[in-house]
């Protein structure tokens, strides 16, 4: 069995831990879901939900993930006393592998589009107009070679280990993302119709704060923009030091998280009035803010078409960004199954990334010969179903699995002072009892609704 890596320093396990968290669920799908879901109500219950169901069940992964040392399927099995639930770990395992192999799957295709339209603006700004339109344009083509660049990045940063690789990666690309999204929410601000924008993002409308939709909709944006159920946060726990107070690390990881969603609204909602008053249509024939797809490569490119040159300069600063928050969270993504496979085998590390990372391009491109039928059944089956039903099964393990004295021990070793804490009092019950009730809610919701 290989030496298991290890993360350097409190530092950079944040930062990697907050980089699988902030990725395009938070650049891209919290502005989708303020938009969608009343403006600052959305934020305001957002904001609430991620510590009351988001954060405890990000704890309960960064400690069996320590305390076991392992992968996901390995940790589970090892948390049980009886050959039942034994078994339930080992299974739930191998799912959470196939899920997070499947969200890789169509998350290098979305991701391969971001890569795509960066690329487009520089082609505009060389007068490339035929290369540019074939960038831009929806095509088998394009897509297939943009999902294999963007996997080629993720498998050559992950195979070169924790500490070297996605450490050192996370540690250069999370600042970089930082400087960039602020700088264009700086930039953003400064245009006509960016105070409307504001205004939509910052005073609630409390008449849809107890919205069921929103609700829901709020419970989902914090849990799958955590990464939660999948076991990257679980992967990630295992390679922090013993003498870390991980407790601490998990609010860290959750409060840079939820501070890169905000600033992602900061900069999309305002943008999007600035297209409005540059001409462009923000809204459907229903009034309600366009969203998803078409707000990411339909209004916010064709504002920056209406600013000419400086346009394709801040479009290319634009679709980096996005880039740069795709490529934090693949690398948490792979690094699941790549650490189970290096865990139960006698193959080097390098070896077994590159073997993964080709059987999940071929997934990707089986999904891109087939998009209309795979591509949004592949998103439901791991996002609306699994991931919730994962989050669940390692809620009910933390709670009701794992021997109670054995998850203190493990808290002590970071702060030995933790029984008589806050958080000791009430997340041991709270993760075994008020938990799994939010989270069957939120997915009877999610399918039934």
């Amino acid at each position: 069995m290989s030496v298991r890596g290890q993360f350097s320093s409190k530092l950079g396990f944040v930062l990697a831990a907050a980089g699988s968290a902030v990725g395009l669920g938070n650049i891209w799908g919290f502005p989708t879901q303020v938009a969608s879901n009343g403006g600052a109500a959305f934020v305001l219950v957002y904001l609430i939900l991620t510590f009351l169901l988001a954060y405890p069940i990000l704890m309960a992964e960064l400690v069996i993930g320590r305390y076991s040392q392992s992968n996901m399927v390995n940790a589970l099995q090892g948390i049980s006393q009886g050959p039942v639930s034994k078994l339930s770990g080992k299974l739930s395992g191998y799912w959470a592998l196939t899920v997070v192999c499947l969200i890789l799957s169509f998350y290098s295709i979305v991701a391969g589009w971001m890569l795509a339209y960066a690329l487009a603006s520089i082609t505009d700004l060389l007068g490339l107009e035929q290369t540019s339109l074939w960038l831009t344009a929806f095509s088998t083509p394009r897509n297939l070679i943009f999902c294999f660049i963007f996997s080629l990045l993720t498998v050559g940063i992950v195979h070169k280990g924790v500490s070297d690789g996605i450490e050192k990666w996370s540690a250069r690309l999370m600042p970089l993302l930082l400087i960039l999204l602020i700088s264009l929410i700086i930039f953003v601000a400064t245009l006509d119709g960016a105070a409307l924008g504001w205004e939509v993002y910052v005073i609630p409308d409390f008449a849809k704060i107890l919205h069921s939709d929103l609700l829901i909709s709020a419970l989902g944006q914090a849990f799958f923009s955590l990464s939660l159920g999948v076991g990257t946060m679980l992967i990630y726990g295992s390679y922090v030091s013993k003498k870390e107070n991980i407790v601490t690390l998990g609010a860290q990881v959750t409060l840079v998280d939820i501070g890169i969603a905000i600033l992602a609204g900061m900069l999309i909602i305002p943008a999007m009035y600035v297209a409005q008053h540059n001409g462009v249509t923000i809204f459907t024939e229903a009034g309600e803010l366009i969203n998803g797809d078409r707000l990411i490569f339909t209004v916010i490119p064709e504002l920056f078409t209406a600013m000419g040159d400086l346009g394709n300069v801040i479009s290319f600063v634009f679709f980096s960004l996005m880039a740069i928050a795709a490529v934090t969270s693949s690398i948490s993504m792979l690094e699941v199954p790549v650490a189970y496979t290096v865990e139960n085998s006698s193959q080097p590390r390098s070896r077994v990334t590159w073997l993964i990372g080709a059987i999940i391009v071929l997934i990707s491109t089986s999904i891109v010969f087939n998009f209309e039928l795979l591509f949004g059944a592949v998103i439901s089956f791991t996002t609306q179903y699994s991931q919730p039903l994962l989050g669940l099964v390692l809620s009910l393990f933390a709670g009701w699995v794992w021997r109670r004295d054995s998850i203190l021990s493990e808290l002590k070793l970071g702060c030995p002072e933790i029984e008589h804490s806050l958080f000791w009092k009430i997340w041991p019950s709270y993760v075994r009892f008020v938990c799994p009730v939010i989270i069957l809610v939120m997915f009877y919701h999610s399918v039934f609704n």
